[in-house]
């Protein structure tokens, strides 16, 4: 394959991107629709969630979520009022709280990680194939990790 020109590598990111927002729009728009949850909320779950313990550092949690320590408050305000998590005083480090899972929240983020995979199955895997899919993957983690994610 040849150097692709100025035109075609800026055209092929351009349908990277077009493509995330697209599918991101439909997967956020269907988990908004069944669960209520904003896209904030819902990444926060379900890092919780993946997480051994079901708790996480607040600051890791915000950071991991690319959100401001303001704008990490309020979704996590939100989420508490929402009987979804609860702030807990590291017993170790009384500088660190941890955002942790209720029982309520545990199950709210499985649901909504289980419809997410069947979202993703519909709406990437099926049109890609799981090579595809594989390959998209490995090219975005690669591209993470060379630009510094």
């Amino acid at each position: 394959m040849t150097t692709p020109s100025d035109e075609e590598i800026v055209t092929w990111w351009g349908l990277v991107i077009e493509g995330y927002l697209a599918t991101q729009d439909r997967v956020m728009g269907e988990i908004a629709e069944r669960f209520g949850l904003a896209p904030a909320p819902f990444d926060i779950l379900l890092r919780l969630v993946r997480t051994p313990g079901h708790r996480m550092p607040m600051t890791r949690l915000a950071t991991e979520a690319a959100l401001s320590s303001g704008g990490f408050t309020k979704v996590a305000d939100r989420l508490v009022a929402a009987g979804l998590i609860t702030r807990k005083p590291s017993p170790d480090d009384r500088r660190v709280t941890f955002a942790c899972l209720t029982e309520h929240g545990r199950e709210v983020a499985e649901k909504a990680r289980q419809a997410c995979a069947e979202i993703l199955r519909r709406r990437v895997l099926e049109p890609l194939g799981p090579e595809a899919s594989q390959a998209l993957a490995d090219a975005m983690r690669t591209l993470r990790e060379v630009n510094g994610g």
